[in-house]
């Protein structure tokens, strides 16, 4: 046997592990390149979640200490008034204010989308850059505008002799905290179903207009069910936002404590147990209530939606 023989005979058996373990190699990429992420959403969302269900099971008592209680706290949530109330305050204000940002954004999206507009990337931007600014900056610009002694709008009716607009009163306070999460979001929802529009073919709407379709019908027939998941999708995002409800009220607590009050949204509610009220293990309980609401909230929706559209 020549060494030319040895050498093609013994090449094989010394490739052979190189390529398991290249393959080995190739098979753990993945796992180590999702650890990072896995150890960071154990760390910083699971193991917080999972102490505050424990937290949730007890109570703090004068005599005896941290006792368990079981569901005790969750029970006295279902009960509790306050809790109750906020809740249908956040409903109220998502049905005020979801409803306007979604058709807003879907106007401007639309617009942007049928190439009539001029300086289109111009808009475009103009109207996403609210999304950029901090909702604590937001709610604070939006404060003093709102302002019924030193705010602009209030200034400018002294002058001109017409009663101050109460953008803070009772009465107008929801629409208020609407109008400052719509000037929020509206490009932030506007960017997603405008994402959506530019993936449908142009193919459809050269065969619409070749059938005599004129703007407004394809955007009736193609561009709307064309966005149906899109729209979905931001109103998912609106409920599961709306019900979460914390900054804006919560900044504009100072200006009108008299409207504002540490139970007006489910989120302040929980926040001021834990914080001022020094009842940790109860505004755990009324968060997880929370949690399920947000939950029910969603189901609904998608329930809904899917109804419809199978129907």
């Amino acid at each position: 046997m020549t060494a030319t023989t040895v050498a093609s005979t013994e090449e094989p058996r010394r490739a052979g592990p190189r390529r398991r373990l290249g393959g080995l190699r190739q098979g753990a990429a993945g796992p180590l390149f999702v650890a990072p992420f896995m150890v960071l959403f154990l760390l910083m969302f699971l193991a917080p979640l999972g102490y505050a269900a424990y937290l949730s099971l007890f109570q703090q008592r004068l005599i005896g200490g941290n006792t368990f209680v079981g569901l005790d706290n969750y029970l006295t949530a279902l009960k509790d008034p306050l809790l109750r109330e906020g809740v249908v305050r956040v409903a109220e204000f998502f049905l005020i204010q979801v409803p306007l940002m979604l058709v807003l954004a879907l106007v401007f999206a639309l617009a942007l989308d049928s190439g009539l507009l001029r300086l289109a990337r111009v808009i475009r931007l103009g109207i996403f850059v609210p999304y950029a600014v901090p909702s604590v900056v937001a709610t604070l610009m939006w404060g003093y505008l709102y302002g019924p002694d030193f705010g602009p709008f209030a200034q400018l009716s002294q002058k001109l002799g017409l009663p101050v607009p109460h953008f803070l009163s009772d009465g107008w306070m929801l629409g208020s905290l609407a109008n400052v999460v719509t000037w929020e979001f509206v490009g932030y929802n506007m960017i997603i179903l405008y994402a959506a529009l530019r993936t449908v073919p142009t193919e459809l709407y050269e065969a619409a207009a070749m059938d005599g379709a004129g703007p407004w019908r394809i955007a009736w027939s193609i561009k709307l069910p064309a966005l149906r998941p899109a729209l979905m999708l931001t109103l998912l995002f609106s409920v599961i936002g709306s019900f979460q409800l914390f900054n804006e009220p919560k900044l504009l607590q100072p200006i009108a404590p008299d409207v504002i009050d540490n139970s007006y949204t489910a989120n302040l509610y929980a926040y001021s147990l834990a914080f001022t009220g020094q009842q940790v293990n109860y505004s755990a309980a009324v968060s997880f209530f929370l949690g399920l609401v947000i939950v029910i909230f969603s189901y609904a929706v998608l329930f809904t939606a899917n109804r419809r559209r199978n129907s």
